[in-house]
């Protein structure tokens, strides 16, 4: 998300800050440009006229005039901007009221309303411990009812039984007292949608919500939905009187101008963001977060919660014990490269790193897209598992089988069984420390190897937290050098050399200094 805008951005602000001193000519050349850059991820014009205004009235005077670096401070306008276009602070989903909770959630037609209201259930059910009921009351849609009782079969959520022939404001009003008698503590009420905004929608919205007083009323749009955000915000807004965005389909929009005109139009947070179709694909929506990510400047705290979420302390103990005594198969490299996945792949994680979303480029063209996971899960897959186990005895005959079965060729499964060398290696150097986190480190260190980064970029992986390199003995760090040099790994573009860098562990990359983060809590 917001890929267009991020590189936009990048570029005219880079400009900027290589300068000693601008002049008010050089604010509004830049002011231009990001008003375009603005238009062109289909952020409403109001909300670029407003935004570009403030930033120039800002820069343009004597607090640019007196700074050192004039550009950086042009850079920290445009954040701080980015910031309050999108909200200050994050705001999670309401439940501080009497039980059931009412939430009511509404939207156009395919906007992704059932699968949202399944999504937010499940959530609300996992993380927060809640019992949960739904009802849809989508009596015009074919088959609306049934979609939102297999999802909730799917989830494990209890949804409200379909009686053929009442009303959507009935079914609203059976669902409220079903929850009370169930002792629900949260009731989902999935509403129907046009495709389009009419007057017969509107007064059905304001119907329902007179009758179930929702606590929460949270309006389910597209991301893609592009200009016709604003005009569908605001309707919602005056008419219903909604609480709360959730935007869906973020992962499919590289521009992400819904976001941020439907924040500035409406007033109302954007609580959560949708971003697959999988069942856990939804996000909480931190502004400050997403304005880091959208100049560049990394997303470490989301990177690191993520991981927390995806990283399995026990399975990574075990292997652990494995690597200690010196084993480590391809079986156990499926596993890294899975965790990696669920991570984001590669991409996902470079774009999460301080100075690093700008190396795309340089990642594909060394091969190394999130394509190269899935080929070499596939490599792996087509093997027998004494393969597996023991790499050694795969020769020409056994390789000419395994890429007949991966649709691959046997230069993919040499560079396969060459990475796993030297993640093997590192794995030995870092003596598994960390329950597991060497085995992160190393597999990270291997394939940011293959990009010409520092062996250390796979540091920050261990155990799921920040290692600190300055805790490390000189034995281990030698060792660490070795292998980086042994890969021929050099200075990539903008970052300090291995193994030198910022506390935390995490190696230099030019930008502000991080601090460390803590180990992640194991999973429960």
């Amino acid at each position: 998300m917001f890929e267009n805008l991020q590189d936009r951005l990048g570029s005219i602000l880079n400009n900027l800050t290589g300068r000693g001193a601008l002049s008010e000519k050089d604010v509004s050349e830049a002011m231009r440009e990001v008003r375009r850059a603005l238009l062109e991820a289909d952020v409403a014009l109001e909300v670029v006229r407003g935004f570009t205004d403030r930033v120039r009235e800002k820069a343009v005077g004597a607090e640019i005039v007196k700074s050192i670096k004039p550009g950086q401070m042009v850079v920290k306008l445009v954040h701080d901007e980015l910031v309050a276009l999108l909200g200050d602070e994050g705001v999670a989903i309401d439940l501080n009221a009497a039980a059931p909770v009412v939430i009511m959630m509404v939207g156009l037609q395919g906007s992704g309303k059932t699968t949202t209201s399944a999504k937010i259930a499940a959530r609300l059910e996992k993380r927060d411990r809640k019992k949960v009921l739904m009802a849809s009351l989508d009596t015009r849609r074919p088959a609306a009812q049934e979609q939102l009782r297999q999802l909730g079969e799917q989830t494990g959520v209890a949804t409200l039984p379909i009686i053929n022939g009442q009303s959507p404001t009935d079914i609203a009003a059976r669902a409220v007292q079903a929850a009370k008698l169930g002792g629900h503590d949260v009731v989902i009420l999935d509403t129907a949608g046009r495709t389009h905004i009419d007057e017969p929608l509107m007064a059905e919205m304001a119907e329902i919500k007179k009758r179930t007083n929702p606590h929460e009323i949270l309006l389910v749009a597209d991301a893609l939905t592009g200009q016709d955000a604003v005009n569908l915000a605001r309707s919602f807004d005056e008419r219903v009187g909604i609480t709360g965005l959730v935007l869906t389909r973020m992962d499919g929009d590289g521009r992400g101008g819904a976001a941020l005109s439907m924040r500035a139009v409406t007033g109302k947070p954007i609580k959560l963001i949708g971003t697959g179709e999988k069942m856990d694909a939804l996000e909480e929506f931190h502004p400050r977060r997403v304005a880091d990510r959208i100049l560049g400047m990394g997303d470490i705290v989301s990177l690191v919660e993520k991981a927390a979420e995806n990283f399995d302390a026990e399975k990574a103990q075990a292997m652990a014990a494995r690597m200690k005594t010196g084993k480590f198969d391809l079986n156990d490299m499926a596993d890294q490269l899975k965790q990696m996945q669920k991570l984001g792949g590669m991409g996902g994680i470079m774009g999460m790193m301080p100075g690093m979303g700008k190396m795309k480029d340089q990642m594909s063209a060394a091969g190394m897209d999130d394509k190269t996971f899935a080929r070499q899960l596939a490599i792996i897959g087509s093997m027998t598992k004494a393969e597996r186990a023991n790499p050694d005895v795969l020769k020409h005959s056994r390789k000419k089988r395994i890429a007949a079965g991966s649709g691959t060729d046997a230069a993919a499964i040499n560079k396969l069984l060459k990475m796993h060398r030297q993640m093997a290696d590192m794995m030995k150097a870092m003596g598994g420390k960390g329950k597991g986190g060497g085995m992160m480190r190393a597999a990270m260190g291997g394939l940011a190897s293959k990009m010409g980064l520092p062996g250390g970029m796979g540091g920050m992986m261990g155990g799921g937290g920040m290692p600190d390199l300055s805790k490390m003995d000189p034995k281990q760090l030698e060792a660490l050098q070795k292998q980086a040099e042994a890969a021929g790994l050099g200075k990539a573009p903008g970052m300090g050399g291995f193994p030198g860098g910022m506390p935390g562990g995490l190696p230099g990359l030019g930008g502000p200094k991080l601090p460390g983060l803590p180990g992640l809590p194991k999973k429960k």
